[in-house]
């Protein structure tokens, strides 16, 4: 009860930091100066095209088991509205794992899980409100996506040149499951791949509440973004 109480104090208190430095400054100054612009949604990064020889992947052999390695990530990224005024947050965490299964040219399996205590913005209050309250991280500590339909590319994928393909899967967010289709960017590189993606949810469907303190409020719409770095297991 004393932890619970503290807890609520701390976003309280929060709340009332950054809407009095709003007030101050103004909403536009806060979002423009002192929150500052949000990271971009994610993307591949396509390397240079591999001379003859050095890759150690082969576009053409990619049939097997593949795992997420480091330099992952998963988040969210919402609008909260500001006296008016939108102000984009995005959480982050680097804790992600998961394993993806590879037939010919075609994704057959991949189970992915996030750490959702572990995202963090730039607001401390703000993170303790979605661990504790909106995502209760205590009963339901990770976030899952496991795909349910394959994804198939066109033709065999060329090191460094970027692929965009469609994949459905069930997301499963607070305990709760929504089925979900993301469109996927994704590419070969000399020694790894990389897929990334943003997934548009209503956080309602998975039983969260959007936080309104009146002067600052979440918008009910969101995205789960992530970029994966793949590897052959």
């Amino acid at each position: 009860m004393q932890k619970r109480t503290i807890i609520i104090v701390s976003i309280i208190a929060g709340a009332v930091l950054l809407g009095g430095t709003a007030a101050i400054a103004g909403p536009i100054v806060y979002r423009d100066l002192i929150v500052g612009e949000a990271e971009s949604a994610p993307t591949v990064t396509a390397a240079p095209s591999a001379t003859a020889g050095s890759a150690s992947i082969d576009p053409a052999e990619l049939s097997g088991p593949w795992v997420v390695t480091d330099g992952s990530y998963a988040g969210y990224r919402v609008d909260e509205v500001l006296n008016g005024t939108d102000v984009t947050v995005v959480g982050r965490t680097e804790e992600v794992t998961g394993s993806l299964e590879v037939e010919d040219l075609t994704l057959t399996a991949a189970d992915l899980t996030v750490d959702v205590a572990s995202i963090a913005t730039d607001q401390e209050p703000r993170d303790a409100y979605f661990r504790d309250t909106a995502l209760r991280t205590s009963q339901f500590p990770e976030a899952t996506f496991t795909l349910t339909e394959p994804v198939s590319a066109a033709a065999t994928p060329v090191i460094g040149e970027v692929q965009t393909l469609t994949a459905t899967g069930e997301l499963t967010i607070a305990g709760v499951t929504r089925s979900v289709t993301v469109e996927l960017q994704a590419v070969l590189n000399e020694d790894s791949g990389q897929v990334a993606g943003s997934i548009p949810i209503t956080f309602a469907d998975f039983g969260v509440e959007a936080p309104n303190l009146g002067f600052v409020s979440v918008e009910p719409d969101g995205f789960v973004e992530f970029s994966l770095v793949i590897a052959p297991a």
